[in-house]
């Protein structure tokens, strides 16, 4: 009778903790492949294809730390961490450690204006001026016939400049945002500079704007407002737009790194942008924007937006923008990219899945080599690689590419001929940009395929448009 016991306990004990083993078994040994299976971004016509394993890969390429988390069917499938959170003071990454979501912060806080819009307080088609107070917006002659509204500034058509914010050192100054609009902060005034809805132009002054048409709307600190209505509702309670970053968050947030492993000057920036690049978060928090604007998408069923705002938010526009998010055909989500640190956000329209990875370096480019294992793993569409076909070109005709060239309104970078190839490098790079030639006008980042087009004129290079910014010869 005791024997007939312990072998009935046996079976319950096994048939209760078996499957979920297993379940637990199958999931780790996804993340191991995961963890070895990093696949370039970027492949080269007859150079092979290597794999990478995650934590040789950050050393290679001198990242101190990387956190990520995945989404399945509406939930956190898993969440990992890797690397370190600050070398100096031998501090791992965990799940829990706070970074900086760089322009992932945008489509965030375009739920507050939607929300704002859907409540009568704001209109996505009427002169931002009707809704500003502590500050206006120029007219000039860019305006007279059309005008700067809050979709053209959430999808990037308004005609406005600055593209993005270096933020400020700890100890700096910190101008207001009436300040920064203005140009007195360490960038130039936000002015229209072409007709608004003419064209796309990439602005985080735009978004700055609308963070001024917030916090003027609702006489509220911008950090205040996105707690209590967005954050928390999400479930992001462990999130923050507060910058300068309170002391209270200052163990659990991560030091950011130049690309040559150098910290950023006071362990991180400050940025009084918030909408544009303020976001303080962990894969885990960041993901949850992911699970709810997935799930209204999918249902169709109103939650912190209603369902046709987001159905709305998630049509692409010029340049593949939506209203906050950059849509591609599979995808919706944003890239990130604040000074030591670098974010991307992903999820898919019609399948349950999302990730999130955020790193603390200037280097972003593991972020790409993990987003390509996992789509493999899971089969995922969209996150084809870029295959390219390089071109020889002699350094005698390399020689015109040569010089200095104005980028945009960001600074001044020099083209080098180095070898038998082309680089550049730029304070607001941080890093060493290697070309390769597809023609004799399109040629490419060899990090990541990022393309780079010249311009020819009488046998003469006078500009080069990348990530569409113009950069002018001045030289």
């Amino acid at each position: 009778m005791k024997n007939h016991l312990l072998f009935l306990l046996s079976i319950i004990i096994f048939s209760c903790s078996g499957p979920a083993d297993t379940s637990q078994k199958d999931l780790e040994a996804r993340i191991t492949r995961i963890e070895n299976g990093l696949l370039p971004s970027l492949q080269i016509e007859g150079e092979p294809v290597e794999t990478y394993n995650i934590n040789e890969r950050l050393q290679e390429l001198g990242i101190p730390g990387i956190s990520i988390a995945l989404v399945s069917n509406g939930e956190i499938e898993w969440a990992r961490a890797y690397g370190m959170a600050d070398s100096s003071q031998n501090r791992p990454m965990t799940t829990q450690t706070m970074l900086l979501a760089g322009s992932i912060s945008k489509p965030v806080a375009a739920l507050r204006a939607h929300q704002l819009v859907e409540g009568g307080k704001l209109s996505l088609n009427e002169n931002v001026n009707d809704y500003l107070t502590s500050w206006k917006l120029p007219d000039n002659e860019f305006t007279k016939n059309e005008k700067v509204t809050l979709r053209r500034i959430l999808n990037h058509t308004a005609g406005l400049t600055v593209w993005g914010f270096p933020g400020y050192d700890k100890g700096d100054e910190i101008p207001s945002v009436p300040d920064v609009l203005d140009g007195k902060g360490n960038t130039g005034e936000v002015r229209v500079y072409k007709e608004p809805g003419e064209s796309w132009q990439y602005s985080g002054g735009g978004y700055t704007i609308m963070q001024l048409m917030v916090t003027d709307i609702e006489g509220t600190s911008f950090p205040e407002t996105m707690q209590q209505n967005v954050l928390n509702p999400l479930g992001m309670e462990k999130s923050t737009f507060e910058n300068p970053l309170p002391p209270k968050y200052h163990p659990l947030a991560a030091t950011g790194y130049r690309g040559n492993g150098t910290e950023v000057e006071g362990k991180w920036p400050v940025y009084p942008e918030m909408a544009a690049a303020g976001l303080w978060t962990t894969p885990s928090q960041l993901i949850q924007y992911a699970i709810e604007v997935q799930k209204i998408y999918q249902t169709k069923e109103d939650g912190l937006l209603k369902s046709a705002t987001v159905q709305e938010m998630l049509v692409a526009g010029m340049n593949g923008h939506g209203l906050g998010p950059a849509i591609q055909d599979n995808t919706f989500g944003h890239g990130g990219a604040d000074e030591g640190f670098r974010a991307q956000l992903t999820a898919w329209k019609d399948q349950p899945h999302a990730v999130v990875i955020m790193v603390n370096s200037d280097n972003g480019r593991i972020i790409q080599e993990v987003m390509r294992a996992i789509a493999n793993e899971y089969d995922l569409p969209g996150i084809q690689a870029n295959l390219k076909k390089v071109i020889s070109i002699s350094t005698d005709q390399l020689q015109k590419y040569t010089g200095k060239f104005q980028v945009g309104d960001m600074g001044v970078l020099e083209i080098k001929l180095v070898d038998d190839h082309l680089t550049f490098e730029a304070g607001f790079i941080q890093e060493t940009i290697h070309l390769a030639a597809e023609s004799e006008t399109q040629f490419f980042d060899r990090n990541d395929g990022t393309p780079v087009n010249f311009q020819i004129q009488n046998g003469q290079v006078n500009s080069f448009l990348v990530q569409g910014i113009t950069a002018t010869r001045v030289n």
